[in-house]
């Protein structure tokens, strides 16, 4: 018994934590630190580098062959270097595509970069690089992997354990990641949804191993712009339509988008021109910093594993023009991320007279482009009430208003055939209202609500979690 004390006493000592152990790593206002650092980096570059380089697309056949992948003059230096042309502060380099090719040495997988006629660890070279010319050091990690069938509905047990083993291996062997940007997981296109990955269990995996990682989940083409939903930084991928509001955004936050046509290397790169650099810095850089967001230019290297001349022509362009990187000493207010599993989705709902077709599961259909509307003939005193299958631990609501439908509510939950009230006080971030108190045990939830000059209630979406403390 002594000596199991001990092994427990030296594995704590070791850092190797329980969950709740690890969500005390996760410290609210070390975090707001970390995204205030975060935006004051100011501009940075975005590297898409991978099988899809030599395939002329920007998603690869999922089992190209091993053989096309070859860049035998790659110099990542030339990448760090062009970087501090521009005046950029990090670099964030693509380590695997939505196709599933990782570019570093795993040992998950054979099918991986060591095993092609370059074999070299391109995510080695690219730290090694960008940290020798004083630049932070960022990865880019797709959840969704064609190569290994990680898609939607086919996700396995053993394909969560894949992403895990292969985080570990990207935040263990390579130094201090400043942030993880991930992609393919919960967009409307990728349909692998949080609970099919439980976020929250890699969420705290990668605060594991690397606390001071700000995770970067580009989700805004679904969750909306006033709320961190899923990530410690609001991402926005420009080039698919997610775009910042530079008027209202409050959040820490950040853009990207490629200075060539695409994300990818293609043939028609080096004689085609790329984006406008004056415009560039002009109407994107400068005014996003202005909103307390982050700007990722992404630079693709070529077949070669070098940067074309005329990207080269352009960051020296733009390192005119762009002189220096935000100098926020604090950020405004906002509500920790919302990382855990919403049990209310797709529950059972009911509500007062609902407006036409919004009916009541409009609102619990994680959707936010959806909406439960109250009846404009019953507007006095509408309310809206989620039922469990069984009696549930939770922590966290969060209702996400109309846009011009701004109510107040108070909560009851229903335990053991009685309704208590909720005596918590919602944070308010735009339409978004957040209730977070201890926890308590209901089988049901009811918000009661009161409008503003009897207007129609409108819920896009109303979420319950039972979050990590």
């Amino acid at each position: 018994m002594k000596k199991l004390f001990s092994l427990l006493a030296a594995a704590i000592a070791l850092g190797l934590a329980s969950p709740t152990q690890t969500q005390a790593q996760v410290k609210p206002e070390a975090l707001r630190k970390q995204q205030l650092d975060f935006v004051n980096l100011g501009f940075g570059m975005f590297i898409h580098y991978g099988m899809p380089t030599f395939m002329d697309q920007d998603w690869s056949d999922p089992n190209a062959s091993l053989k096309l992948f070859n860049s035998p003059k790659l110099d990542a230096n030339q990448w760090a270097t062009a970087a501090k042309s521009a005046n950029m502060t990090y670099g964030c380099l693509t380590t695997k595509h939505h196709s599933g090719f990782p570019i570093w040495n795993t040992k998950t997988t054979d099918y991986n970069v060591m095993n092609t006629p370059f074999g070299r660890d391109v995510v080695k070279e690219f730290a090694d690089a960008f940290r020798k010319n004083g630049l932070k050091v960022m990865l880019y990690y797709s959840i969704l992997d064609t190569h290994q069938e990680i898609r939607p509905n086919n996700i396995t047990k053993s394909h969560i354990q894949l992403i895990k083993d292969q985080l570990t291996e990207l935040l263990t062997n390579y130094g201090e990641i400043h942030s993880l940007v991930i992609d393919g997981w919960d967009a409307p296109w990728s349909r692998i949804s949080y609970d099919d990955i439980p976020f929250d269990d890699i969420y705290y995996h990668i605060k594991s191993l690397q606390p001071n990682c700000l995770v970067m989940e580009l989700n805004s083409a679904k969750y909306p712009g006033e709320a961190l939903f899923y990530s410690d930084i609001k991402s926005y991928e420009q080039g698919a339509g997610q775009f910042i509001s530079k008027e209202h955004n409050k959040l820490p936050a950040m853009a990207c988008l490629p200075l060539q046509q695409n994300w990818f290397w293609k043939k028609s790169f080096p004689t085609t021109a790329v984006k406008d650099v004056k415009q560039l810095v002009n109407e994107f850089v400068i005014p996003y910093n202005d909103a307390y967001c982050n700007f990722m230019l992404n630079v693709a290297p070529n077949a070669d594993g070098l940067m074309d001349e005329n990207a080269l022509v352009a960051l020296k362009e733009i390192g005119k023009l762009y002189k220096q990187t935000p100098k926020y000493t604090q950020l405004p207010a906002y509500e920790a991320p919302i990382v855990s599993s919403n049990i209310a989705k797709k529950v059972y709902s009911n509500s007062s007279w609902s407006d036409d077709m919004n009916i009541m599961d409009f609102a619990n259909d994680d959707n936010f482009g959806s909406a439960w509307v109250s009846n404009a003939a019953a507007s006095t005193a509408p309310w809206y009430e989620l039922t469990f299958d069984r009696t549930k631990s939770f922590n966290t609501i969060v209702i996400t208003e109309g846009k011009n439908n701004p109510a107040t509510y108070t909560v009851e939950y229903f335990k053991d055939g009685k309704w208590y009230n909720l005596n918590a006080a919602a944070k308010e971030q735009g339409r978004i209202k957040i209730f977070r108190f201890d926890a308590v045990l209901g089988s049901k939830i009811r918000l009661n609500i009161k409008t503003k000059n009897a207007a129609q209630a409108v819920l896009n979406e109303v979420g319950v979690y039972n979050e990590r403390r």
